[in-house]
C-alpha cells in the first residue's frame, strides 16, 4: 500500500528525531496566475518551533504546477534540481538553515525563503552524494 503523501515522514540527524512534510499551495487559486509554491516543513520531535522553507515560483525559479516537474522538485533555470522528498536534500537544506542561525528548539516557527538556501544546499547535496560513477567500457 502506498504511503499517504500528506503524512509527515520521520528522519534522524545527530541523534535527534525530526519530521518533514512537503506541500504545494497557491497564493492566488485558479487561473493562469496561481503563484505556485512548494514548501518543506521540518520539526524536531519535542520542540515547539518548526522550520518552513518556502519556494515560490518566479522568473528563473521553477516549482511544480503546470511544468513538467515532479512533486517536491524545485529548480533554478540554470542549475540542477533539489527534490524536497529526498532525505539527502532535506538534510542539506536543514544544515544550511542551521548554519544561518535556525534553532530547532526556538519558541516559534520560522519561515525562510528557500531560494536563499538553494545553491548552498545543492552544493552540500552534491558533495554528500560523491562523484558520479565511472563509465563502463
Amino acid at each position: 500500500m502506498p504511503r499517504n503523501p500528506n503524512k509527515a515522514r520521520r528522519f534522524v540527524v545527530d541523534g535527534n528525531t525530526y519530521t518533514r512534510s512537503v506541500r504545494h499551495s497557491h497564493s492566488r487559486p485558479g487561473g493562469p496566475d496561481r503563484d505556485c509554491c512548494e514548501s518543506l516543513t521540518i520539526h524536531r520531535t519535542g520542540a515547539r518551533g518548526a522550520l518552513r522553507i518556502v519556494f515560490r515560483e518566479g522568473p528563473g525559479r521553477l516549482v511544480p504546477g503546470g511544468w513538467a516537474m515532479v512533486s517536491g522538485e524545485v529548480s533554478l533555470a540554470t542549475t540542477e534540481s533539489l527534490y524536497l522528498h529526498e532525505p539527502g536534500a532535506v538534510r542539506a537544506l536543514m544544515e544550511v538553515a542551521l548554519a544561518r542561525g535556525w534553532r530547532p528548539d526556538g519558541p516559534s516557527g520560522t519561515e525562510i525563503d528557500g531560494w536563499t538556501l538553494f545553491e548552498d544546499a545543492l552544493r552540500r547535496r552534491q558533495a554528500s552524494a560523491g562523484p558520479p560513477p565511472a563509465p563502463q567500457e
